[in-house]
Order: C-alpha cells, then structure tokens, then sequence
C-alpha cells in the first residue's frame, strides 16, 4: 500500500524559505512521477512543480517558477520542494501526489494533469504572512 507523507511546512516571513518534503512508502517510488500540488479553501487545487522517475526532467507552473525547486531522492523515497520568495498569498495545504510510470509516455504530455495522480498525502500547511 502506498502512503505519503508531507512534512515541513508552517508559517513563513514574505519572501522566506520553506523546504517541504514528502516521505514515500511502497516498491514503486523510483519508477513513477511525482509533483507537488496546493489547494486553498475555495479554490480550485493547483498543481505546481513535478519530476520524472529518474528526477532529470522537472516542469513548474508559471506561478512558482524560478522560486521553487523539486528534487526526489529515490534511495531514500523521499520527494523534496524547496521553496524561496515566498509571496504573501493565500494561506493552502501542499500536497504531494504519485503519478504514473513515465516510461514510454512524455513526461511533459502528464506531469501537470491532476487526473493522472492516484496517490495523495494528507497535506502540510504553509502560510505566507508577517
């Protein structure tokens, strides 16, 4: 069975740092891709950042670009999202999600696609506030 489980988060200054990270139980972790999405009460949930099986490919939402990086460590079955300038928005909960195998498919055809996660943590909060 698989469980993911998020840590890290909290509540951060505007334009701080927070590191997330994401504890994957199950055989499977190194062959599947992985992102990380956040949802706000109210709205609609926002996938943000993903990387491949093997962790060379990465794709980010225009929002988070150039702040946040994703990196997985599969010796250890752990997904990471370092986060810098951190904007003062919307308080949400970060998840992280298991996606499919990515081999013999484009990794960029399902990375941002919500439907093609089956797996979900149970979310770490983060708050952007002074």
């Amino acid at each position: 069975q698989v469980q993911l489980v998020e840590s890290g988060g909290g509540l951060a200054q505007p334009w701080g740092f927070l590191r997330l990270s994401c504890a994957a139980s199950g055989p499977t972790f190194a062959s599947q891709v992985m992102s990380w999405a956040r949802h706000s009460p109210g709205y609609v949930p926002e996938w943000g950042s993903g990387i491949s099986s093997s962790g060379s490919d990465t794709h980010y939402a225009d929002s988070v670009k150039g702040r946040f990086t994703i990196s997985r460590d599969n010796a250890k079955n752990t997904l990471y999202l370092h986060m810098n300038s951190l904007k003062p928005e919307k308080a949400a909960l970060y998840y992280c999600a298991k996606g499919p195998m990515d081999y013999g498919r484009s990794f960029y055809d399902i990375v941002s696609v919500l439907a093609e996660y089956d797996y979900w943590g149970q979310g770490t909060q983060v708050t952007v506030s002074s």
